[in-house]
């Protein structure tokens, strides 16, 4: 059965009565690149003088809370660093407090400097990452550089735009000769929208690990869609789920991330999803509560909470 889609003014009111918490996806629902949705920016000041309580979830694994608010801060959305909560973050936290990985142990990520800086930010020490001597290509079969690193407690695979064969060999080499190093990852995003169109993601970038280690080694997955992302929000935003509702475009991270946790969920159009998806013939069976075009059209209750 298809959800309802909201599109009038009393259908907004309803919903607005029914939410205290809103999560909201940012690319594909606030922004496209560097385009802020229509209306998005009235809608969010009308929420916060509404009193409702605003968190930013993004599986972004590129940029750290501090990144992401001059992101909001350079389109002029607002925004606070304490509510923004992306992978990257929930990621360091995951390490540090979950795993309460050993202070002589170290992280080798393939990602950049969003996940550094958070794992600086908790105390994690890592390697890999944006340093120079990973980002660089290696002779053809000269697998020299692939050797046990008895430091390394934990490979964390996020976004890489500088992702070559070095890496991928250095991680697997860790993972495939010692069964105590944890494999995770970031998030599974096969795409990311940018610019009105997708690009490969994080989960299409980390892909080559995980099927060369099918079988043998299976990845926590740490953001959207996995609840451990859900149980770490709300244990630093203490709110009832019940009340909570899921923003998004994707229906393979956003929507189902609040299925699986519990949240009510609504999808927003003109993202990764296509219409067909939802409305078609062989719909998906990922399911949102509700649907709207845009987060912005809730811009039109802007006037009622002046």
């Amino acid at each position: 059965m298809a959800p309802p889609v909201l599109s009038s003014p009393d259908a907004y009111r309803e919903l607005l009565d029914s939410v205290d918490t809103f999560l909201l996806d940012c690319d594909g629902v606030l922004y496209h690149g560097p385009a802020v949705v229509p209306g998005v920016r009235e809608t969010l000041q009308m929420l916060r003088r509404a009193g409702k309580k605003i968190i930013f979830v993004t599986n972004n694994a590129t940029k750290s809370r501090r990144i992401l608010k001059q992101v909001f801060d350079k389109l002029d959305i607002e925004a606070h660093e304490s509510e923004c909560f992306g992978s990257a973050y929930a990621s360091a936290v995951y390490i540090q407090k979950i795993l309460k990985l050993p202070k002589d142990k170290r992280v080798y990520v393939i990602g950049e400097k969003g996940i550094e800086d958070e794992l600086d930010a908790v105390g994690v020490s890592y390697c890999g990452g944006t340093d120079p001597e990973d980002r660089t290509f290696i002779p053809s079969m000269d697998f020299s550089s692939f050797t046990p690193d008895p430091s390394v407690g934990a490979v964390l695979c996020g976004f890489d735009m500088y992702l070559n064969y070095k890496k991928l060999g250095k991680a697997y080499t860790y993972l495939r000769d010692d069964p105590s190093v944890h494999f995770l990852l970031t998030n599974t995003d096969a795409t990311f929208p940018t610019h009105g169109t997708t690009y490969p993601g994080s989960g299409a970038l980390s892909s080559p690990l995980v099927y060369a280690l099918k079988g043998k080694r299976e990845p926590t997955v740490i953001g959207k869609p996995s609840t451990t992302m859900m149980d770490a929000v709300i244990a630093e935003h203490e709110f009832d789920p019940k009340r909570a509702l899921m923003v998004g475009d994707n229906l393979s991270t956003d929507i189902l991330f609040g299925n699986n946790s519990g949240v009510r969920t609504m999808l927003v159009m003109g993202g990764v999803t296509k219409r067909e998806q939802v409305f078609g013939d062989s719909p998906s069976d990922i399911v949102p509560d509700m649907v709207m075009e845009s987060f912005g059209d809730l811009a039109v209750l802007a006037n009622e909470t002046q």
